[in-house]
């Protein structure tokens, strides 16, 4: 299966009402057109002959050479069997709100809905039409951040992971370190995250199944010591990758900001350029609370990239949009569940399609 497919089957598929809702928007608009009292046009023609009063003549017979009733939507669009609703203020206003249900946040469901009716104002738009422009204006708007990982030739290139306890941050460099791995690189993996046994646990799985040694310290020792010892081994091996762990905790950022530049401190000792990266991982099921995690780890450690898991949980996705659309990080990777062929590169013309919900891809 490929991957775009599970985007598909797995993306937004409890609780995303993007799909339904624009076709529920646009069959609405369409009955209300429908069962407003339609306004004759002005005549040039001459008025026609006095009828008689209806105490005088007998009800009307239909004319035989007079239309059929056209029917809803024949009344609509004619020969066309789409429904269509005119794209005016009232339509671009029910479309923000769907927008913004859908985790794209005020300013940026503004600018697509404004966007998208850029030469479409007051034409009158099937569903198909409407995702598929929706879709062109989302991928435009992610273009410029689709971008993989960048791999450079010092070694080693240090990638330092950030995140909040609970996005995925064990289980992306798992993942990432395996893929790596599979392309041919050397991987090895700092166990940074000291106070979480668990997330340490956890890495040493993802280790032994990628064939990539895990450095681990002592429950509650100095993450940056690992940090520089890991480097020093790394260095020493000619590994082509460090991933370093961290920690999520955001109860108390001054602790977390202060382990975070020592980290960063011990690194650049042995390595003035180190960290070479620093990716953020963020879970979709957040939704716009993934717009003040990136302004926070901004603050905190100088991020470089983002990777989005969770995208097959509750998530509805928008969230991304808005993400690239008010910061520009890049997006190196996003992901639909546990198994390691389920974190990819982001590609937005696809990300845009599974969103909207257009028809699938060849």
């Amino acid at each position: 299966m490929s991957f775009f497919t599970k985007l598909k089957e797995r993306m937004f598929r409890s609780s995303s009402k993007l799909d339904a809702g624009l076709e529920a928007l646009v069959e609405e608009g369409a009955e209300e057109a429908t069962d407003a009292p339609p306004q004759a046009a002005p005549s040039p023609s001459p008025a026609p002959a006095p009828r008689a009063k209806p105490s005088d003549a007998p009800e009307a017979a239909p004319r035989e050479d007079a239309p059929a009733s056209p029917g809803l939507l024949g009344r609509l669009v004619g020969r066309d069997s789409a429904p269509r609703r005119v794209l005016d203020d009232a339509m671009l206003e029910d479309l923000e709100d769907l927008l913004i249900g859908a985790d794209m946040g005020v300013e940026t469901a503004a600018r697509v809905a404004a966007n998208l009716a850029e030469g479409r104002f007051g034409r009158r738009l099937s569903v198909p039409e409407i995702k598929a422009a929706l879709a062109q204006e989302i991928a435009r708007i992610m273009e410029p951040v689709a971008r993989p990982l960048p791999l450079y030739p010092s070694r080693p290139q240090v990638v330092l992971v950030v995140g909040v306890n609970g996005a995925g941050k064990t289980t992306t460099i798992g993942k990432l370190a395996s893929q790596f791995r599979a392309a041919g690189k050397s991987v090895m993996i700092a166990a940074g995250d000291t106070f979480r046994a668990a997330a340490v646990e956890q890495l040493q799985v993802w280790g032994e199944r990628a064939g990539v040694p895990v450095l681990t310290a002592p429950e509650g020792s100095d993450p940056a010591s690992l940090a520089h010892d890991a480097l020093a081994r790394a260095r020493a091996e000619g590994v082509d990758l460090l991933m370093i762990d961290t920690a999520g905790r955001l109860q108390n950022r001054a602790d977390l900001m202060e382990e975070l530049a020592k980290i960063c401190r011990v690194l650049r000792k042995t390595d003035p350029e180190a960290p070479h990266n620093t990716l953020l991982i963020l879970d979709a099921t957040t939704g716009q609370n993934a717009l003040n995690q990136v302004e926070i780890f901004r603050k905190l450690a100088n991020v470089t990239g983002l990777v989005m898991t969770k995208l097959d949980g509750t998530a509805r996705g928008g969230v991304l949009v808005a993400l690239a659309d008010r910061f520009g990080l890049p997006i190196h990777a996003i992901g639909v569940g546990e198994q390691i062929d389920d974190l990819s590169p982001f590609d937005p013309e696809e990300f845009a399609t599974a969103l909207v919900g257009t028809a699938d891809q060849a």
